[in-house]
Formats: structure tokens, C-alpha cells, sequence
């Protein structure tokens, strides 16, 4: 596509014909988080088998690059640091926070934590990685130290939690379908936002900072201005809880997945379906790449007694 600016005309058309799907499968069980390091080279997928994938993309080719064991109970989220490509942290339930190097193929630092963590997040910065557990304490690391810097319980279900793109703002979503929104460092309360009548389950911050959106049991997207803090509008073609949304890396596309059997591709700007994705089974992780309109996605399995699709991850978007 052209580097101008694409219509939805444009979109549309585009993925007639990039609508070629490339597959990998380096586990033997479910894929809990998929995730592309920040230059696109390299995709990583985390799993309930304990184990970490990473594969490499060269134009056309989707490979396997290399699996990192040393997790002794599932790897439930992973993310990138925002800069550096080779650096990877994931959260597991045996307590432990990790952060692999990818260029020396190994593990950099284990950080133990109080609880089964399930969500994890990498500040903009890169100075630190919050961490969230099932008991809902958030754990904050200084990356520069590998040592937990603070420690803070809530008293409400946490789902998932995020910086915004500028670093001065910490976003947790929770069961009774709020944004809480602190002040960071400080993690000082500064507004609660109602975003949804039902459990908020996931959050995105688009690339660019212009947008933000969160997913929820309603089965809906809310689409926000990230400056504004106010909701621009409703993306509400799925019938099931919304579990993972992603924004492409020009914002004009939003992604949401859910237990249908569609990924909905949908334009930012207006909530049209530019595409939708059809899939077997249930699509709890999805991420664009962040150079090209590529979508990574993992399923649940599809046949649980034979576990046929159990450990595969897909990329959506190469040409026919």
C-alpha cells in the first residue's frame, strides 16, 4: 500500500488481496499472548505448556526462531520493550517475572513475586514493567535494577493494565466495566471512567497516542481519545466478551476477538468493518505488527480431546 494516507475504500480493497494466512505451531498446548517486538523482526507467544516462542519474519517467511523454557506453571502475558527489539519480559503463574534477552538467546533476570501473575506491561520509558497477580497487587520493576520498586493492592478485580503512550498516566480495568486512571509515579488516583456496563476485560493504547480502546464482556469496543479521556464511539458487531483487542500501526485499524468465530477488523475513525477473519475456534490474543497491516493471532483448541489446534499461531495479511 502507498504511504499515503488509506481511505477505508482503500483498506477494504487492500485486504482482498492480502487476505493469505502463514502458520506456525511451536506448542503442545494453548496460546495464552502473542506479541511483535518493536522493529517487526521478531513475533514471541507464550503458552500453558511453560514455554516461550519466538519466530522471525523475513518478508514472507514465518519461522521459528527459538523456544525459551524455565517457567514452571503457564506463561499467561508477555510484552517487548517498547525500543529495544531483543528484550522480552513475560508473566507466569509460578510467581516469577522474566526477562529473556532474544540476541543471546537466554535468560536475562528472574524476578520473584507474591502471587500467579496474569497480566504484564512495559512502560513506555523502558525503566519499568508492571506486573499484575491473581490477587490483584500490581508489582512495579525497575528495569535498570531488576528489583520490585513498590508493591500496590486493590480492592477490586484488575483485568488488565496499561501506561498510556506519555509515561504520566496507569490504566487498570475492572470487573464492574471501569477505567480506574492514576497518576504515575506517583500512582495517585485521578479519575475513574465508566466505560462499559459489564466486566472491562482488556485495554490498548494505539502506537501513535492518539486512541485508546478497551474490550469488555458487553461484547463491545469502546474507542477513546487518549488526550480527552472521553469516548468517541462503540464498535459492537461481536456476540460474545470481547478478550483481546489491537490497534495496526497507523491506528487506522482496530482489531477485537472474542469467542466468535470472526476476528473484526474495523476502521478507527468511523467503527466500519473493513475485514473480518474467520477462525475455528475461540481468539483470546491478537496483535498487529508494527510496521505492516500483519495480524498475529492465536486460537483456543479447537478439538480439546485431540488437541489438533493447540499450540499454533497465525499471521493474517500476505498477499495472494
Amino acid at each position: 500500500m502507498s504511504r499515503s494516507e488509506p481511505s477505508f475504500d482503500d483498506l477494504r480493497s487492500y485486504f482482498r488481496s492480502h487476505s493469505k494466512i502463514r502458520e506456525q505451531r511451536a506448542h503442545i498446548s494453548k496460546v495464552h499472548s502473542v506479541f511483535w517486538n518493536a522493529d517487526g523482526r521478531f513475533l514471541a507467544s507464550g503458552s500453558f505448556d511453560k514455554t516461550v516462542a519466538v519466530y522471525s519474519l523475513e518478508r514472507d517467511r514465518f519461522q521459528k526462531h527459538h523456544t525459551f523454557r524455565g517457567h514452571t506453571a503457564s506463561v499467561d502475558q508477555l510484552c517487548w520493550h517498547r525500543t529495544n527489539p531483543d528484550l522480552l519480559a513475560t508473566a507466569s503463574g509460578d510467581k516469577t517475572v522474566r526477562i529473556w534477552d532474544v540476541r543471546q538467546g537466554k535468560c536475562a533476570s528472574v524476578i520473584n513475586t507474591k502471587g500467579e501473575n496474569i497480566n504484564i506491561t512495559w512502560s513506555p520509558d523502558g525503566k519499568t514493567i508492571a506486573v499484575g497477580n491473581k490477587e490483584d497487587l500490581i508489582t512495579f520493576i525497575d528495569t535498570r535494577t531488576n528489583k520490585i520498586r513498590v508493591e500496590e493492592p486493590f480492592t477490586f478485580e484488575v483485568n488488565e493494565i496499561s501506561w498510556n503512550n506519555t509515561n504520566d498516566l496507569f490504566f487498570l480495568t475492572n470487573g464492574f466495566g471501569c477505567m480506574h486512571v492514576l497518576s504515575y509515579p506517583s500512582l495517585e488516583h485521578q479519575v475513574t471512567l465508566k466505560a462499559h456496563p459489564a466486566n472491562c476485560i482488556c485495554i490498548e493504547f494505539g502506537p501513535t497516542g492518539k486512541y485508546f480502546a478497551t474490550g469488555s464482556a458487553d461484547a463491545q469496543v469502546s474507542l477513546w481519545d487518549a488526550h480527552e479521556l472521553a469516548c468517541l464511539r462503540m464498535i459492537s458487531r461481536l456476540e460474545w466478551p470481547v478478550r483481546t483487542i489491537s490497534f495496526s500501526h497507523d491506528e487506522k485499524l482496530i482489531a477485537s476477538a472474542s469467542e466468535d468465530l470472526i476476528i473484526d477488523v474495523a476502521y478507527t475513525e468511523t467503527g466500519e468493518r473493513v475485514t473480518d477473519i474467520h477462525v475455528e475456534a475461540s481468539t483470546f490474543t491478537i496483535a498487529w505488527h508494527p510496521k505492516q497491516y500483519l495480524l498475529a493471532y492465536a486460537c483456543d483448541e479447537k478439538d480439546p480431546e485431540r488437541r489438533r489446534d493447540a499450540g499454533n499461531v497465525k499471521i493474517y495479511g500476505f498477499s495472494e
